[in-house]
């Protein structure tokens, strides 16, 4: 992907994604020690609220699972101030990245594997094994 200036046509700078490692073991599997229930609790948290499951569900609709803040906005109906808070509390948690930057326009994108992992740690012990 690239954008024109100029004339000329230029790399997006692109941001790496961070890499997140599952919080803990399957519940299945094991009792959650402190530190585990506490970094579980933070993704939890972090998607239980409607506007950021919404954020989530508008980036993995599109196929490369990203969205610009502008079009969030939008969609939501709600401030880019907001919609970046909302952003940021999924990016502490590991659910999101800032992708790249157009302008003054940020680009995130959903951390597959982070949502995998913990997909795998709430599984009931029969979809684990699966």
């Amino acid at each position: 992907m690239s954008w024109q200036h100029g004339g000329m046509a230029k790399p997006l700078p692109l941001i790496d994604q961070p890499v997140v490692a599952p919080c803990c073991t399957p519940l299945a599997s094991a009792p959650l020690s402190v530190e585990d229930a506490k970094a579980l609790a933070g993704q939890l948290k972090a998607l239980a609220d409607p506007a950021r499951l919404r954020l989530l569900s508008l980036m993995m609709a599109n196929q490369d699972l990203e969205a610009c803040t502008c079009d969030l906005t939008d969609a939501l109906g709600l401030s880019q101030p907001t919609v970046s808070h909302h952003l940021k509390k999924l990016g502490d948690a590991g659910l999101v990245f800032a992708h790249r930057r157009e302008g003054s326009w940020t680009y995130y994108r959903v951390a597959p594997d982070a949502l995998a992992g913990l997909a795998n740690v709430i599984a009931p012990a029969a979809l684990a094994r699966a």
